[in-house]
């Protein structure tokens, strides 16, 4: 089965094409990282108008990249949801558009399940049941993973997501958009132990996050009258220190919780250097096995979005020729179902 997919829930379009025989056959990114720094942080209306912009020519690139015609592909898959409403309903209409076209049908996908089965797109793949810590700008999640389709909520933030901390404290340090890069670069030069930060809900008897107050720590220091700018590596490598212990520390109770033996770790913030670092650790210790998806494929991509379609057909959901766009803002990935 010849699957393309395609991702524009936020400020990347992605195109990619996946066969469920012989894999991943083409993928192409966007990012508009470099538009929206203009503004420090994704202007939705830009974001939707790039995605009409970028979209065909990306299409284009990935059916030539892997050497397939239109007439080949079986189904055109496409993020319904969560995201920005104007972005996900650019990818749904060209996707639907596409489909009418070329008489084809269109399975919706949810965005964080594509995070989620990211990492089995990479060798060695975990196996099922496994937890999930998906951690990225707009979600911070702990699911229990029995199957395609079968997941269950453990824990979440109660606020901010920790890449959208990230990128608050990256404003707050002075430094460009994205934030979350730029500040793991910058905490690289620096002494954690120069501050201290407090770790939210480290101790609390939930697996929920927060991040919220780990900011506001972050904006009284830089706003005290002794802050110097030479501190800003060391405020970054504390915040960065304070966000993955409490990230680490949540993930060894869920796994203990949920008495499961792997981790998988998806979403933008999982090519971390120290999170990684602190996971294999606490994983060695603990007796967990760790898996990333490659870190080109931690950022939103469409590669994700074809292979979750081709999971989610083999696990036997159907796929749609009503031709409604199906777009969904909020939506709620516990309680998906296979089909």
């Amino acid at each position: 089965m010849r699957i393309l997919g395609i991702e524009s829930s936020c400020d990347e379009t992605g195109v990619a094409l996946y066969e469920t025989e012989r894999g991943l056959l083409a993928h192409r990114l966007h990012t508009q990282a470099q538009m929206h720094a203009t503004y420090g942080g994704v202007v939705p209306e830009l974001a939707s108008r790039d995605h009409v912009r970028r979209l065909p020519a990306l299409v284009r690139e990935v059916m030539a990249d892997g050497r397939m015609d239109w007439t080949e592909l079986d189904v055109i898959a496409y993020t319904a949801g969560p995201g920005l409403a104007g972005a996900l309903l650019v990818g749904a209409s060209f996707a639907e558009s596409l489909a009418l076209a070329l008489n084809k049908p269109t399975l919706p996908v949810h965005h964080l399940e594509g995070h989620l089965l990211s990492p089995l797109l990479t060798e060695p793949r975990p196996e099922f049941p496994f937890l999930a810590l998906l951690v990225s700008g707009g979600h911070t999640q702990l699911m229990a993973v029995e199957a395609v389709g079968d997941y269950r909520l453990l824990g979440e933030t109660i606020d901010d997501a920790a890449g959208e901390a990230f990128d608050k404290t990256a404003k707050l340090l002075g430094l460009g958009y994205p934030g979350g890069p730029a500040l793991a670069a910058l905490a690289e030069r620096g002494d954690p132990t120069r501050f201290a930060l407090p770790r939210p809900l480290l101790h609390a008897p939930t697996l929920d996050f927060s991040f919220s107050g780990l900011k506001t720590a972050v904006a009284l220091k830089v706003g005290s009258p002794d802050w110097r700018a030479e501190y800003a590596a060391d405020l970054a490598a504390a915040f960065q220190e304070a966000v993955v212990e409490v990230l680490v520390a949540k993930t060894v109770a869920a796994v203990r919780a949920a008495g499961l033996r792997r981790v998988v770790v998806a979403g933008g913030v999982g090519a971390n250097r120290r999170l990684r670092e602190m996971l294999a650790e606490a994983g060695a210790k603990q007796g967990f096995a760790v898996f990333y998806p490659d870190v080109a494929l931690c950022t939103d991509n469409g590669a994700m979005i074809a292979f979750a379609a081709a999971l989610r057909l083999e696990a036997g959901a159907e796929v749609k020729w009503d031709r409604r766009i199906e777009v969904r803002p909020r939506w709620a990935l516990e309680g998906l179902r296979q089909g």
